[in-house]
């Protein structure tokens, strides 16, 4: 079997173990993982997350000359939703050049392709400068695998250069936006709802929350590839019942942050344009990622893929955030790309699929990188 359609069948093995985060269960996908890795001569490590849970970091080669590449990707799937499903989420069909089910293009197709690239390479690899993979646990819900290996000394080695499989089809970004949520919780004092000066009505001190925050101005200078930050108010809640005063109330708030925004800055102004009784909660707190498409490395990535694209490629950055926000503190920032052959528009999409001859681009293009990085 070609590498190209070993890619599909990994694909399709693992699209049909159901990883869907929560609960997770990822470790049984990462030892079928594990075991492709090994067979190439990989050392393979599982870092536990709990039952059923675990990341996967595999090992190969080294060299007093230079660092490994790195590779990454997650495991875990976002739920399928209310909606029904045409396509089978976990049966790994395929129809008129796409292959459909949970987490095929967000981003298992990653994975298989990056797998699919490096077989039968294991020898040569071994004798080169390597590479470190990590297949995450529990990305999708704040990177909580990513974190849990970077606050664990000794599990992550060294690398000089971090590709992210996420779904880009194809395009290598060079950064993502990261996110900071928050939640501004506002406090009353409840009484029955026919008394109400017997109370104070924190859904009122809400409103004037909800003002603030869509009158909102980041005061950071755009980046200049990520534009502004933003933000949203994405949940409300609050109050016991109609007839209650309430007492508190709850509002959710997502921000989208940029590297000329930083995190603890926003907290600050955001504090100083409530009340003071407001308190903030931080919820997530996720770093942007941006390499400058300068790089020799970015560089060498884009002549690699300009001819598959079959275009120039010019300078882009993804929308969401990556593990690479955790992994990246742990590996004192190398240079960082983000590129896989899922679909960025079906990430968490009902019938989510990713196309064949996308994983075939992506099975091609990973084996260059690796071969140039490693001079095997």
């Amino acid at each position: 079997m070609d590498k190209k359609n070993e890619a599909i069948e990994i694909t399709k093995k693992i699209l049909r173990m159901n990883t869907i985060n929560p609960p997770g269960q990822e470790r049984a996908c990462a030892k079928v993982l594990g075991h492709l890795l090994e067979e190439e001569g990989f050392s393979v490590t599982y870092d536990d997350m709990g039952p059923d849970r675990a990341n996967l970091i595999a090992r190969i080669g080294g060299s007093a000359n230079k660092l490994p590449l790195c590779f990454t990707g997650h495991i875990d799937t976002v739920p399928l939703g209310a909606t029904d499903w045409k396509k089978s989420a976990f049966d790994g069909d395929t129809d008129a050049g796409k292959l459909y089910g949970r987490g095929s293009s967000d981003m298992k197709s990653g994975i298989a392709a990056f797998i699919g690239a490096l077989r039968g390479l294991g020898k040569k690899l071994s004798r080169s400068p390597g590479l470190e993979l990590v297949f995450t646990a529990g990305e999708e819900t704040g990177c909580e695998g990513a974190f849990n290996l970077a606050a664990k000394p000794g599990l992550l080695g060294k690398v000089g250069a971090v590709l992210v499989g996420e779904p880009t089809a194809n395009y290598p970004m060079v950064g993502h936006k990261g996110a900071y949520w928050v939640r501004a919780k506002t406090h009353g004092v409840t009484a029955h709802g026919s008394m109400p000066e017997k109370g104070v009505n924190a859904a009122y001190k809400a409103s004037r929350v909800l003002t603030a925050l869509e009158d909102f101005r980041f005061e950071n200078l755009p980046h200049k590839l990520m534009g502004q930050a933003t933000l949203n108010v994405g949940t409300i809640k609050g109050g016991l019942n109609i007839n209650s005063v309430p007492d508190e109330t709850s509002i959710g708030v997502d921000i989208r942050t940029v590297p000329s925004s930083p995190h603890a800055k926003i907290k600050e102004s955001l504090q100083k344009a409530f009340d003071k009784d407001v308190t903030l909660e931080t919820i997530l707190d996720v770093e942007p990622v941006f390499t400058e498409p300068s790089h020799s490395w970015v560089q060498e990535v884009f002549g690699i893929m300009s001819p598959f694209l079959n275009e120039h490629v010019s300078s882009k950055t993804a929308t969401y955030f990556t593990d690479a926000a955790a992994l990246n503190e742990a590996y004192n920032h190398p240079p960082t790309i983000i590129m896989g052959p899922g679909e960025p528009e079906m990430a968490h999409q009902t019938d989510e699929y990713c196309r064949l001859a996308a994983i075939d681009v992506a099975v091609a293009a990973y084996e260059e990188i690796i071969r140039k990085w490693c001079k095997i």
